[in-house]
């Protein structure tokens, strides 16, 4: 059987670039009118009739062109592909191992750690992808979405990948989409993948960023502008004299926290930024293919003229006015200009004094971003003081460390007091031990990472993480202070001297001399797949084969208890919690018992992780409910706010719901991979009609949801509240379900209809 290749050839992207011509000629004969470059690779990637379809109404079947895993949502992923008994991939795919070191030491003790904690994983990674045909980089080659960018990512592709920061590869012009496990082994079994079609967002920019403002700091007044959910079911399209102006790394840095406002993704047009990276990576070949077909990889030029009329939403940003953001704490829109951030410290009583630094990760780790830093690093090291809080550095692969320790970047950083860690998630994503911290004592972190959320990198609560730019980061642990503002303040010299930081030079956005060669850190599948045995061990408690969810019995849902009221931001970092929990990652029955662990309890005042058992009138613990529900064959209903399951794309937070017994999640409104999610495992995902009928929601209720025989496309579903009174009372519920979705809860799960197919 011929082998799929994994590479991005010059082949497979002509072929790409062959279709989107053909279906944007047809779509632009049918419109009679210009497009942005979102549409056109949309509707370049259509499975089947061209056609126009509605933006946040109309769902759309779509051909990707390869997808991406990382080693923790990757193993469910490949568990449930393995569920098609197919012998190979249908596209390119890769597996990235970066999430399962943890931060300790440094990178060589703790990457030799990671082996050995989780030899198991990785042998049934590596394995499988020798088995499947799937491209596997080994622990230590880097974050997924830097290795993505350096490798396959291509302008005018579509892409999947099983984590959230996927869109980052949209700095490389590609419309890159995080998803749930299952879409992804959906496709990879061959199926085309479906998708709410997104309403569009226009961020127009003009001039040029200077001094100290960043890639960074125009995502993080985005942000603030869109909050957290407002790029929901959205794409966010940059374009503009100003992203001309911005590197191809620095493009991606912007689209890969569009994850942080809910954006489907975002992308910016094929320019000379990314051709110049194209040719720096040693892929001159698609380089030449892209700038011969650079009308499909851009948008046509009334966009950029009349933007108004092509977008749901329009931002404005002069980048030569733009200033030095830094958000948080807890949450990505929280934004200030730097300027503003010492009365912020006042005024909401944050601690000043800063516990740890930490820069890089998969949003800022390029040559350009430590080049910048180091360039901090070296004016502290000509005035001879150093960091004065512990600066961590992790380089976001090792073509960057490698090519950082030729150049002296890295060693100019050492000098000042960093300690360099592994080339993988880390701290980022919670995989961070700090012993020296009290249990419950509350700090402050200031980081240049995508993601701020209680506990997410380091699970305790009372860490306050500040996000900003890394040459900001590095300027704040110099300083020690989070009011500190290196536009206007000073540091002091070791010579008792005073002076003030000035802004990083200009850097290069790749190296003068190429990049480094990165060495053993790849595993081509096997050329004799068929001798190749996937290696589960029956025993383990880390890895477990899949069984199917049971089909729906075809009744309603009758007086099913409430598990939990979540109160306020719940994301998948609350529902299903990361840290030490990231090594059950392939054992959904032990994974279950972190179910809801984060999440605050509306019924108790702030309670976290724990409420009322209805059955015993005891506060337990969420997952030991739901085992004691389930120990009963007793379903029931968890009932979320705004933006419910905002966050990571981790399934897993569907799964292990589904798994104890959840029939249904009621919220005032969903994050679109949660939802999605919950469609594909068979839990009902419904929002209320009326938003306020969650205040409706006693503790003691039981839940019926009646006419599922008959649900329907865009009709809502009754829904008769009992309260423990006798009372009831009947709210309706409104959701997104298509008819194929309704048939995936009816299945049991959308896994069940891919297993008969």
């Amino acid at each position: 059987m011929q082998m799929v290749a994994i590479e991005t050839t010059p082949a497979l992207v002509e072929k790409v670039y062959e279709k989107l011509a053909k279906n944007i000629s047809a779509y632009q004969q049918m419109v009679k009118r210009p497009l942005t470059l979102s549409e056109k690779i949309l509707v370049g990637h259509l499975d089947g009739q061209v056609h126009e379809p509605e933006r946040g109404k109309s769902y759309v079947f779509l051909n990707p062109d390869r997808v991406a895993l990382q080693d923790v949502t990757g193993q469910m992923t490949i568990l449930q592909f393995m569920q098609a008994d197919l012998k190979r991939v249908k596209l390119p795919t890769t597996v990235h191992c970066d999430h399962l070191i943890q931060a300790k030491v440094d990178s060589a003790t703790d990457t030799r750690f990671a082996l050995v904690q989780n030899n198991e994983v990785y042998q049934f990674l590596e394995s499988a992808c020798r088995k499947y045909g799937i491209g596997f980089w080994k622990p230590g080659a880097g974050i997924i979405h830097q290795v993505v960018l350096e490798n396959y990512a291509f302008p005018g592709g579509l892409m999947i990948g099983t984590d959230s920061h996927t869109p980052n590869a949209g700095g490389l012009g590609m419309v890159a989409i995080g998803v749930g496990g299952l879409d992804a082994a959906e496709v990879m079994a061959g199926m085309p993948w479906e998708l709410l079609y997104p309403k569009r967002i226009g961020v127009y920019l003009m001039g040029e960023l200077n001094g100290w403002a960043a890639p960074k700091d125009i995502i993080l007044y985005v942000a603030s502008k869109l909050t957290v959910s407002g790029g929901t079911n959205a794409i966010i399209e940059y374009f503009g004299p100003g992203a001309r102006s911005i590197s191809c790394t620095g493009k991606a840095t912007i689209t890969n926290m569009g994850a942080e406002i809910g954006a489907t993704c975002s992308i910016f047009a094929y320019d000379e930024r990314m051709d110049a990276y194209l040719r720096a990576t040693g892929r001159p070949e698609l380089a030449e293919l892209a700038n011969r077909h650079k009308d499909l990889l851009t948008e046509d030029p009334e966009i950029e003229s009349e933007p108004a009329r092509f977008f749901d939403q329009l931002i404005e940003i002069d980048l030569s006015k733009l200033e030095p953001h830094i958000v948080g704490p807890h949450t990505p829109d929280l934004a200030r200009p730097v300027s503003k951030m010492a009365d912020d410290v006042g005024k909401n009583h944050y601690l000043d004094n800063i516990s740890v630094a930490l820069i890089g990760s998969c949003t800022n780790s390029s040559y350009e971003d430590m080049s910048r830093a180091a360039d901090i690093a070296e004016q502290a090291k000509k005035h001879g003081i150093k960091t004065k809080v512990p600066l961590q550095v992790t380089p976001g692969s090792e073509m960057i460390r490698a090519t950082i320790e030729r150049d002296g970047q890295m060693q100019t950083l050492k000098e000042i007091g960093a300690n360099v860690l592994a080339n993988a998630c880390g701290p980022c994503i919670g995989q961070w031990s700090r012993p020296e911290l009290k249990k419950g004592e509350p700090n402050t972190i200031v980081t240049s990472y995508n993601r701020n959320f209680p506990g997410r990198n380091d699970g305790r609560r009372e860490t306050m993480n500040f996000i900003g730019s890394p040459e900001l980061v590095i300027a704040l642990a110099l300083s020690g202070r989070l009011s500190f503002n290196p536009l206007k303040d000073e540091l002091t010299a070791s010579d008792g001297t005073r002076f003030k930081l000035q802004p990083p030079k200009p850097a290069p956005e790749v190296p003068k001399r190429g990049f480094a060669e990165a060495r053993d850190v790849y595993v081509p599948p096997s050329e004799n797949p068929d001798a190749i045995e996937v290696v589960i061990d029956p025993a383990s408690d880390r890895l477990q084969k899949l069984a199917p969810f049971a089909k729906w019995d075809g009744k309603d849902l009758e007086k099913l208890p409430v598990l939990a009221k979540t109160k306020g931001k719940t994301t998948t970092d609350h529902i299903s919690p990361a840290g030490a929990w990231l090594s059950l990652r392939g054992h959904l029955d032990r994974i279950s018992d972190n179910l809801l662990l984060g999440g605050v309890n509306a019924f108790r005042d702030g309670q976290v992780g724990a409420g009322k058992n209805q059955l015993t009138g005891q506060v337990e613990p969420y997952p030991q409910i739901a085992r004691t529900y389930k120990s009963k064959s007793l379903r029931w209903v968890i009932i979320g706010d705004s933006n419910y399951g905002e966050g990571s794309s981790r399934e897993h937070a569907a799964m292990t719901p589904r798994y104890l017994g959840c029939a249904a999640v009621i919220a005032r409104s969903f994050a679109r991979i949660h939802e999605t999610n919950l469609k594909k495992q068979g839990v009902l995902a419904l929002t209320f009609e009326n938003p306020a009928d969650y205040d409706r929601i006693r503790e003691d209720d039981r839940i019926s949801i009646t006419g599922l025989a008959d649900m329907q496309q865009g009709k809502p579903v009754k829904c008769v509240v009992t309260h423990a009174d006798g009372k009831s009372e009947e709210i309706l519920l409104k959701h997104s379900y298509n008819t194929a979705q309704i048939g995936w809860f009816k299945a049991g799960s959308a896994l069940n209809l891919m297993r008969a197919q």
